[in-house]
């Protein structure tokens, strides 16, 4: 078993209240919110050698906004904790870079921490709002249901081999360094899905994202290689590649039709597992702890 999934496992036989678990937001229904923690470590993602303080910034805001998309609420506030050994300049260029997102998804800063330590830790609380609009759940996936995304698969693992390689592809740096997210796209199916529907950001993969969800919601899941958006040609990237924040969805399949800009890969039915092309694939993601 993936070391983090076992921990998880752990917390969730720990805790008197495991029920907000299980998600990458806890959906705070009597409030009508939804919350997010995420955490950035140097040298495990992302590196001062490929990234100035603004670019670190501007990253770590996207993968936190990213959640409260993938949930189908609307971000509105964000904490930061910020702990390392830095000066007053990466301090201005890094909240420069926090100003600039918040500016362009209209989130407001309300706090957060500020610490010394040995190496840049980055964590951001995230949260949301939303009112009609229906919330997803990993285990809302139901047998008929499509499996649709949005973006494109494996660039960033591209990006991130063309910075350590030392290529100089911009394309696919720039698509590693700040990863284009979706929100049009997540609003338009927490307001028009009729159905419960299950929805991920490909932070950890796409095949991540489909063995979560199969596993949460006791599904088979089938997808089309062919069918799957990738400008890299490198199968493993487009595959287990993290790091795109691409939206992918389990939706009926009435829902899916009335959503524009989601690309068909799959469906889901009745078993277990998650298959590439008739063919089932065993779990490799990205494993924090090995």
């Amino acid at each position: 078993m993936n070391k983090e999934f076992e921990f998880l496992n752990i917390i969730e036989k720990t805790l008197s209240h495991p029920e907000y678990i299980g998600d990458d937001c806890a959906d705070l229904k009597e409030e009508k919110l939804t919350i997010s923690t995420d955490s950035l470590i140097e040298d495990v993602h992302f590196s001062r050698l490929y990234m100035t303080p603004e670019e670190i910034a501007k990253k770590a805001m996207i993968v936190n906004i990213s959640d409260i998309l993938a949930s189908g609420a609307k971000p509105k506030y964000v904490l930061i904790s910020l702990s390392g050994k830095f000066d007053n300049d990466f301090i201005q260029n890094f909240y420069k870079g926090i100003n600039d997102i918040a500016q362009k998804y209209k989130i407001k800063i309300i706090g957060g921490d500020l610490t010394a330590g040995e190496k840049i830790s980055i964590s951001i609380t995230a949260i949301g709002t939303y009112n009609k609009e229906k919330i997803s759940s990993r285990k809302n996936a139901k047998e008929g249901y499509i499996i649709a995304t949005t973006g494109e698969f494996g660039s960033s693992a591209e990006g991130l081999r063309c910075l350590r390689e030392n290529i100089k592809d911009e394309y696919f740096i720039n698509y590693h360094k700040f990863p284009t997210l979706y929100p049009e796209i997540s609003s338009e199916i927490a307001k028009k899905c009729t159905k419960p529907y299950a929805m991920m950001d490909s932070s950890d993969g796409l095949i991540d994202c489909l063995f979560q969800i199969s596993k949460k919601s006791n599904v088979r899941i089938d997808i089309e290689f062919d069918k799957i958006q990738a400008k890299t040609k490198n199968k493993d990237f487009i595959l287990y590649g993290g790091e795109d924040y691409c939206l992918v969805v389990a939706l009926d399949e009435k829902d899916f039709k009335k959503i524009k800009g989601l690309n068909k890969i799959g469906h889901c039915s009745k078993g277990q597992g998650v298959f590439l092309d008739n063919k089932k694939i065993e779990y490799k993601g990205f494993k924090h702890f090995e």
